[in-house]
Formats: C-alpha cells, structure tokens, sequence
C-alpha cells in the first residue's frame, strides 16, 4: 500500500528532509522483494562486521543469496557470480572465526596486511580483473568492465576481511563507491541507498578497527 509523502513547500526549513523521504519512499516501493530482502539482511551483515560478532557470516550469506536473484534479473552477471564466491568465502570466514572466537571480543586478531600479501593482491587485480572483463563481456553482461573491476577488488576485500586485516575497509569503501554509481546508473535506487550506508558503516568500522588496535597495540601481519 503506497504511503502518502507530502510536497514539500518551496522556502520551507523542510524541503530537503520531504525530498528526501519523496527519494526514499519511491525506491522502497519500486524495489522488488529480493531486492528489500537483500537490503535488510546488508544492513545487518555489515553492522555486525564492524562491532567484529561472529554471526555476520550466516546474515552475509542470506544477503548474498537474495542478490543473486536480484543480479541475475538485472543481467549483472559478474555481480551474481561474486555472491557465489561470497557464499563461499563467508563459510571460510565463518570458520576462521569459529576457531578463535576470543579474537572477535578485542582487537588481538586484527592486524596489517603484510608487505607480501598487499603486493600480491595489487599485482592480481590486475588479470583477474582482465579475466572477468572478457568473461562477462562474452555473457553480454549489461557492465562489464564496472562489473569486472567490481568484482575483484570484492574478492580481495573479502579475504582481508576474513584474515581480519584493516586494510580491508578502505577496499571495501572503494567496491561501495563504484556500486553505487552501478545502483543509480540501473535505476537499483534501494541498492544504491544500501551501499550508501554500507559506505557510512565501513568508515566507521574502519575508525573503530583502527582505534581498538590503537588501545591493544595490535599489530599483526602473520
């Protein structure tokens, strides 16, 4: 049942505030069920990353699953295949911190990248990325090489983060950057609105990462 938003009176202190509820309602009732779905189970996903509770790994996997419906639907194929690969590297995070459940209460698992590990991650983005590219363009992807570069630095993220590597915010606020422009350029308006706060939130896990290991001096780059 759609809700009624008001006009917003011109010269009025609450233009900008109706604007944006006018901007909200329209993508919430022209999003599709997988797509709400997804944004829900995001949200929580990610908000459970940042304070470090084990239970982001089943919440991600929900998420990713409602995704791959909706990528498919959108013919972003690489963005699809990259919810698989989540599914799969959220168990193996899941698992990682099953092991050392103490090191998701303080900031002893935390650490840098280290030296070796961020070369080789920058050096590989560059085929895999090439690799994806001629993939999706052979699917007829609708955005291939955004797709592309999308999903790998995705991956990337994904596996500091599962090692509990710092760097991994500032991987993840880039992939957030480039989808929302692939959001609003699809017209995937809740999407766009979702990694904008995945955006928000990643900022402020990155702050409050770096502070805990700040307080513990945790440097770890094993």
């Amino acid at each position: 049942m759609d809700i009624p938003v008001p006009s917003p009176a011109p010269g009025t202190a609450n233009s900008l505030w109706v604007a944006a509820l006018e901007l909200v309602h329209s993508a919430v009732t022209q999003a599709s069920p997988w797509e709400l779905a997804g944004f829900v189970t995001g949200l929580a996903c990610v908000w459970l990353v940042v304070v470090r509770h084990i239970w982001n790994f089943p919440i991600g996997i929900a998420s990713c699953a409602c995704f791959i419906v909706l990528f498919c639907q959108q013919r972003l194929f690489g963005e699809a295949a990259l919810q698989v690969v989540f599914i799969i590297m959220n168990f193996h995070g899941w698992i990682l911190w099953s092991v050392r459940p103490r090191e998701n209460d303080d900031a002893q698992g935390i650490g840098h990248a280290a030296t070796t590990e961020a070369i080789a991650l920058t050096i590989g983005m560059v085929p895999l990325t090439g690799t994806l590219w001629g993939l999706l363009t052979l699917l007829n992807g609708s955005a291939p090489l955004l797709d592309a570069v999308i999903t790998a630095l995705s991956l990337i993220a994904q596996w500091l983060l599962n090692r509990k590597r710092i760097e991994s915010w500032p991987v993840w606020i880039v992939v957030d950057v480039l989808t929302i422009t692939l959001g609003v350029w699809r017209g995937l308006y809740l999407l766009a609105a979702l990694y904008i706060s995945y955006l928000a939130m990643c900022v402020a896990g990155w702050l409050q990462w770096r502070a805990s290991m700040n307080d513990r001096g945790g440097i770890n780059s094993a």
